[in-house]
């Protein structure tokens, strides 16, 4: 009897080591590196278009004492989700009470990609890669984004579409990384060498011996159609299934990220040794910078087209997309 008690307390003891042993392995293998990856703040995040609506007092938006007032034949505004508080401005600013309008006659706290406006509203929002469409197909007057995509420029070549880009401001297009993470500078050559692969452990850069997750954007985004364009001829290389449980790098327009969606937990890097501030923008000494632009189509009649971006482009536009946060054109 004693026998087989000693023989149940030795099988007991033996599971509970191999148990621990099991954890041990898996807290050091996989459990450690997660809690250290610096991965989670590299995602991106919707934008509170709420923040932005025109004609409310509480909206985040630039107000001036605008020379220009449109009372009819308004152009319908659209745009990429880093620049709602640009074209929303020139909304609150020149258009009259009452021209944005929401189905149901109130905005919904859950219009993520502007569900919520009406057909007749005249800021919608449709972000860049439904947006470049709807400039396409009619739907909208003026777009604000950056370039396009090779798609989305061949959908309007297919339609037959001629497409007038009139750039109004310029904005950095950063790369930025968790604070946690030892590398503050980059070269233009080393993300070209993550992304493209020939990069894939933080060590290789001078940073901690951690995996690089090459963090990238939906496919027809404005931020992942610069990414492309900054890549030229590399290719994005498809990452390890481990990167997962390494420290990323995301990319994004430096607005976007440190003024609407500011997260306290990321840090921009230098690139080539020069950080991408307002000034390094203005002087161009920041070394990816990237217009946006007001497109219409070329065929479009609606005279006040013309009227608004000469506006947009008058010391009063320009005024209103600095003090955003944006950098003017001029």
């Amino acid at each position: 009897m004693r026998r087989k008690l000693f023989k149940q307390i030795a099988i007991l003891i033996l599971v509970v080591v191999v148990f621990a042993v099991f954890n041990g392995a898996m807290y050091k293998v996989l459990t450690s590196r997660l809690s250290n990856n610096f991965s989670d703040t590299s995602q991106a995040k919707m934008v509170d278009v709420a923040k932005y609506l025109p004609h409310r007092e509480e909206s985040e938006l630039v107000r001036i004492d605008s020379s220009l007032k449109l009372t009819d034949n308004l152009p319908v505004l659209d745009g990429a989700a880093a620049l709602v508080p640009v074209y929303a401005a020139f909304v609150d600013n020149v258009y009259p009470e009452g021209s944005v309008t929401y189905e149901g006659g109130e905005f919904s706290d859950d219009n993520y990609y502007g569900e919520n406006f009406a057909a007749d509203s005249k800021m919608q929002y449709k972000n860049t890669v439904r947006g470049y469409k709807a400039i396409v197909d009619g739907d909208t007057d003026i777009l604000f984004c950056a370039a396009p995509s090779a798609e989305q420029k061949k959908y309007a070549e297919e339609k037959g579409v001629e497409l007038i880009y009139t750039p109004i401001g310029l904005e950095a297009f950063v790369f930025f990384v968790n604070e946690k993470n030892s590398v503050d500078n980059l070269t233009v050559e080393e993300i070209r060498g993550i992304y493209a692969g020939d990069y894939t452990n933080w060590s290789q850069l001078g940073g901690v011996n951690r995996v690089i997750n090459p963090v990238t954007r939906l496919e027809g985004s404005g931020s992942q159609s610069a990414m492309d364009a900054f890549m030229g001829e590399r290719k994005i290389a498809r990452k390890s299934p481990l990167a997962i449980t390494g420290a990323s790098i995301g990319f994004s327009f430096r607005y976007y990220l440190d003024g609407m969606v500011g997260n306290e937990n990321v840090k921009m890097l230098s690139l080539n040794g020069v950080y991408p501030n307002e000034e390094n923008i203005k002087n161009r000494n920041y070394p990816v910078i990237a217009e946006f632009y007001a497109i219409y189509r070329a065929d479009n009649e609606n005279t006040n087209i013309p009227v608004l971006i000469d506006w947009i482009l008058s010391e009063e536009g320009q005024t209103i997309i600095e003090k955003t946060g944006y950098v003017g054109i001029n």
